[in-house]
C-alpha cells in the first residue's frame, strides 16, 4: 500500500545497451565478436565486468562494433588498461575500487582510527565480504580426469560450487519440513571426484536451515562412475544452476536477504548471466507464497523451479552454485553486527544499480524546486498510521516510485526495505522505529542513506499498548496518532538534507515541497 503526498512519474523506458547492425564501406552486413547484449549490467558496471573477463575486454578492443569503447575510453583512455575494480580481486589496488566507506569515527572497542574502522566495515558489508569469501574457498572434492566432479566451497559450506553433480532423487522423502537435515542418504548426492571427507564434516559449526548448506552437503559421496559420461542419469540440466534456500517469500525484508545473497554469490561466482536456471531448495511439498517474485527477473530469464520437479529422477548439474543464504552468522544482511558511525557500502549501491537496471525502472528526477516525497503505507492490523488515506499499487510500481523519490517515509515495518533503492541523495523517515532502533538504520547505513526517525515521543499517541499474541503489550502491535505539526517539521527537515547533497543537482536554488 503506498500514499503518495507527492511524486511525478514519467514511464519507464530501456535503459539497456543494445547492438545495433552496422555495414561495412562494401556494404556487407558484419557481426560483432561477441554477443554484448548477454552483458545486461548498467554502464557503470561494464568496466568491473571487463577487468574480471580480459577475454572478453580483449575481443571488444579488437571489435569495432563494440558497443562498450566509448564508454571505456571516457573512463580508462584504453580497454587495456582496465584498472578499475570491484576490490575483491587480488590484482585490485585500493584506489581503483568501486568505492570506500564512510567513517566519521574510530569507537572503541571496534577500532583505534577511523580508516581501521573502514576497513573493518569493508570487510564486514562492502565488496570485502565478497574478498573473504573467496579467499575461504577450498576444494573438498577434486576432480582427476577429465569428465569428473568437483566440490568447492567456503568456510562453513555457506557457499558452494559443483560441478558434474549428481542427485539422486528417485525416492524423496518428502515431509512438512521444508529443509529437512536427512533428505539424503550416502550415494544419493556427490560426484565422480577425490573427496576430502574429514575436511567436509569439519565444515559443520553452522549447521542449520538458512545459515550453511552442510545438512545438504553431508552425504556427499564419492562415486564410482562419471555421473554424465557413465550415462547414470535421467536428465543432464546443461545451464548453470542456483540452488537456493529462501527466507520468507512474504516479507520484503527477508525475501531480500535472498536477493541480496544471490547478487553476492553472483561476484563469488564472476558471472551475472540471466540464462541460468534458479531452483528453490525446499524438501516439502508445499508451495511458495512470493510477493516479490518480479524481482526474479533481474536474476534469470527463467521461472524458477521447485526442488520437487525433480521428484523420481537421478538429475545431473553441469555447473551448480549453492548460493549464500539469508541468515547466517555475520552475514548480510539480517541481524549483521556493524560498525558503529560507518555507512555507505559501495555493494548495496552495486546491488540497487543492478536491480534497477535489469528491471528497467529509470530515474525521472530529480526536480528542480521539487522534493518527491512518498509515503509508505501499511494495510496490515497493526503498525497502522490512523489519520491517511490509501492507495494500491503493484510492487514493480512501487519500486519506481521509490526510485524516483527524494523523501521516504513508513513507520516500522518490511516496506522500509524499499529504501535499498531510494537515489544516493534521498533521506530515509522511519517515522516511529516502534523501539526497534537498528534494524532500518542499519540498513540505510549500509545503503549509504541518510536516516531519520521520530524525535519527540510525546508527540505520538499509541491507540493502545499493543497486543502480542504471546507476549503481552508490545509496541508493534499498536497503531499510531502523529502530531501534524511536529511530522512536517520532520519532513522539512529531511527536505534540507537532501537538498543539501552533494550529489543533489539542485543546491543553487531553492527547493519547495
Amino acid at each position: 500500500m503506498l500514499t503518495l503526498l507527492q511524486f511525478v512519474m514519467q514511464p519507464a523506458g530501456g535503459s539497456e545497451l543494445e547492438e545495433k547492425d552496422q555495414n561495412n564501406t562494401d556494404g556487407i552486413k558484419q557481426a560483432p565478436l561477441y554477443s554484448y547484449s548477454d552483458i545486461r549490467l548498467p554502464d557503470d558496471h561494464i568496466r568491473y565486468f571487463l577487468h574480471n573477463n580480459k577475454p572478453i575486454a580483449t575481443v571488444c578492443k579488437k571489435d569495432p562494433l563494440c558497443p562498450f569503447k566509448v564508454g571505456l575510453r571516457i573512463h580508462q583512455k584504453s580497454v587495456k588498461r582496465l584498472k578499475s575494480c570491484w576490490g575483491y580481486e587480488k590484482s585490485c589496488k585500493p584506489e581503483y575500487r568501486f568505492s570506500y566507506p564512510v567513517c566519521t569515527k574510530a569507537t572503541s572497542g571496534w577500532s583505534t582510527t577511523i580508516e581501521a574502522a573502514q576497513e573493518i566495515f569493508w570487510k564486514q558489508a562492502d565488496f570485502g565480504y565478497v574478498k573473504v569469501m573467496l579467499q575461504e574457498m577450498k576444494t573438498l572434492c577434486e576432480s582427476v580426469k577429465p569428465g569428473d566432479s568437483s566440490l568447492t566451497c567456503s568456510k562453513y559450506t555457506r557457499f558452494c560450487r559443483a560441478t558434474n553433480l549428481y542427485i539422486d532423487l528417485r525416492h524423496p522423502r518428502r515431509s512438512t519440513d521444508r529443509y529437512k537435515e536427512d533428505f539424503f542418504q550416502a550415494g544419493e548426492i556427490g560426484g565422480s571426484c577425490k573427496l576430502n571427507k574429514a575436511a567436509l564434516l569439519a565444515e559443520g559449526e553452522h549447521k542449520s536451515p538458512l545459515q550453511s548448506w552442510f545438512a545438504e552437503l553431508q552425504t556427499y559421496s564419492e562415486l564410482n562412475f562419471q555421473p554424465i559420461e557413465d550415462g547414470n542419469c535421467d536428465l543432464i540440466i546443461e545451464k548453470p544452476t542456483y540452488f537456493m534456500k529462501l527466507d520468507a517469500g512474504v516479507n520484503m525484508y527477508h525475501h531480500f536477504c535472498d536477493f541480496v545473497n544471490l547478487y553476492i554469490s553472483q561476484h563469488i561466482n564472476n558471472s551475472f548471466a540471466a540464462d541460468v536456471n534458479i531452483v528453490m531448495w525446499d524438501t516439502s511439498s508445499y508451495g511458495y507464497g512470493d510477493l516479490f517474485s518480479a524481482t526474479w527477473k533481474a536474476f534469470t530469464d527463467h521461472e524458477i523451479v521447485h526442488l520437487k520437479t525433480f521428484d523420481f529422477k537421478r538429475v545431473c548439474f553441469k555447473e551448480a552454485v549453492f548460493s549464500l543464504l539469508p541468515r547466517m552468522r555475520y552475514g548480510l544482511f539480517y541481524n549483521t553486527p556493524l560498525v558503529p558511525d560507518c555507512s555507505n557500502t559501495g555493494l548495496f549501491r552495486a546491488f540497487s544499480q543492478h536491480v534497477t537496471f535489469r528491471l528497467n525502472i529509470t530515474q525521472d528526477g530529480p526536480q528542480n524546486r521539487r522534493i518527491r516525497v512518498t509515503l509508505l503505507v501499511r494495510s496490515t492490523q497493526y503498525r497502522r498510521i490512523l489519520n491517511q488515506d490509501e492507495v494500491n499499487i503493484k510492487f514493480l510500481d512501487q519500486v519506481k516510485v521509490t526510485h524516483n523519490s527524494d523523501i521516504f517515509i513508513a513507520i516500522h515495518g518490511a516496506g522500509l526495505t524499499h529504501l535499498v533503492f531510494l537515489p544516493d541523495w534521498a533521506v530515509i523517515f522511519e517515522l516511529y522505529n516502534c523501539e526497534d532502533e537498528r534494524c532500518y538504520l542499519d540498513l540505510a547505513r549500509l545503503r549509504g542513506i541518510h536516516y531519520m526517525t521520530w524525535e519527540k515521543k510525546e508527540k505520538v499517541v499509541p491507540q493502545d499498548k499493543g497486543h502480542h499474541p504471546t507476549l503481552g503489550e508490545h509496541p508493534k502491535f499498536t497503531n499510531y496518532f502523529f502530531d501534524v505539526n511536529e511530522f512536517m517539521r520532520l519532513v522539512l527537515s529531511a527536505a534540507e538534507k537532501v537538498s543539501g547533497h552533494p550529489q543533489w543537482p539542485f543546491r543553487q536554488s531553492h527547493e519547495e515541497l
